[in-house]
C-alpha cells in the first residue's frame, strides 16, 4: 500500500528499529547458557531466569521499587485530581499560576530536585532515606496526575454535572455518580504512567538511596557496573514480561483509545 507521507513513515520505521531492537537484543542474551554476556547467543538456558529470581538484592529492590510507586501514585492522585477539579471547575484565583506549579517538576531536572531534597531533609532534617524517596517520587508523579487527569475534565460535558444538581444532587452524589465516571479513564491513564514512570526511575532514586533502601532499577545499574553475566538481561526481560501482560489486561478491561484518547485534547 503507498503512503503520501513517505519521509515520515521512513522516521517511524527508524524509530521503531531504534526501539525494538535493542530489546531483541537483551530477550535473546537472556536465553544464553554462557556465564557472560555476547551477542549471538550461545544455547538455551533458563538458569538466568532462575537466579534473577534469586537474586536477594534484586528482589528486595523489587519490593521498595513497588512499594514506593504504588504509594507515590496514589499520593499523587490524591492531591492531583482535587487540584485538577479546582482548577478546571472552580473559582481558583490564578488558575495558571497554580497549574504551572503542578507542572513544574516535568521542567525542573531531577537532579536538582533530587539534590535539594537529600540537603533539606535527608542531612539538615534527619528524615529517613525512605520517606524522602517516596516525597521526591511523588513530586514527581504530580504532573501526571494533573495534566492526565485534567484532559478528562477539559473534555468533559460541564452541563452533565449542573444538571444533577440542578435535579437536587448534592456535591458529594454528583462526583460519585457524574464527575468520578468522566474521569474514571484519566484516572486510570494517570496511575499507569505515574506507575511506570516512578517504578523506572534512575536519577532521583540515585541520590536519594541508602544502604537499606534502593530501588530495583538502582540495583541493576550497579550489577551491571560490577559483573557482565547475563542475570541483568533475564531480570529485564521478566519486567518486560510482566509490562506486556499489564498492557494486554489494560487494553482488555479499559482499552488505549480510552486510556490514552483523552491526553492530547
Amino acid at each position: 500500500m503507498k503512503t503520501s507521507r513517505p519521509v515520515a513513515t521512513a522516521f517511524a520505521v527508524a524509530g521503531y528499529i531504534v526501539m525494538i531492537v535493542p530489546i531483541l537484543f537483551v530477550v535473546a542474551v537472556a536465553f544464553t547458557d554462557r556465564p557472560t554476556l555476547q551477542f549471538p547467543p550461545h544455547g538455551f538456558s533458563l538458569r538466568w531466569f532462575g537466579a534473577a529470581i534469586a537474586y536477594q538484592p534484586f528482589v528486595g529492590a523489587l519490593l521498595t521499587s513497588l512499594e514506593i510507586g504504588l504509594l507515590a501514585t496514589f499520593l499523587a492522585l490524591l492531591v492531583g485530581v482535587p487540584a485538577t477539579l479546582a482548577i478546571h471547575r472552580g473559582k481558583l484565583p490564578g488558575k495558571g499560576i497554580v497549574e504551572g506549579l503542578f507542572l513544574s517538576p516535568l521542567i525542573v531536572p531531577e537532579l536538582v530536585v533530587g539534590l535539594a531534597l537529600f540537603q533539606q531533609l535527608i542531612v539538615a532534617f534527619r528524615i529517613d532515606n525512605w520517606f524522602v524517596l517516596l516525597i521526591g517520587h511523588t513530586a514527581l508523579l504530580l504532573p501526571y496526575a494533573v495534566r492526565v487527569t485534567g484532559a478528562a475534565v477539559a473534555g468533559a460535558d460541564p452541563f452533565l454535572e449542573e444538571a444533577a444538581r440542578g435535579l437536587g444532587a448534592s456535591p458529594w452524589r454528583t462526583f460519585w455518580t457524574i464527575t468520578l465516571p468522566i474521569l474514571r479513564p484519566g484516572i486510570f491513564s494517570a496511575a499507569l504512567l505515574s506507575f511506570i514512570t516512578s517504578f523506572n526511575n534512575v536519577p532521583l532514586s540515585l541520590l536519594l538511596q541508602s544502604r537499606t533502601t534502593r530501588t530495583l532499577p538502582v540495583t541493576m545499574l550497579d550489577y551491571v557496573q560490577q559483573s557482565y553475566d547475563p542475570m541483568v538481561a533475564a531480570a529485564s526481560t521478566l519486567i518486560l514480561a510482566v509490562t506486556v501482560v499489564i498492557a494486554i489486561l489494560a487494553e482488555k478491561t479499559v482499552g488505549f483509545a480510552k486510556i490514552f484518547g483523552g491526553i492530547n485534547k
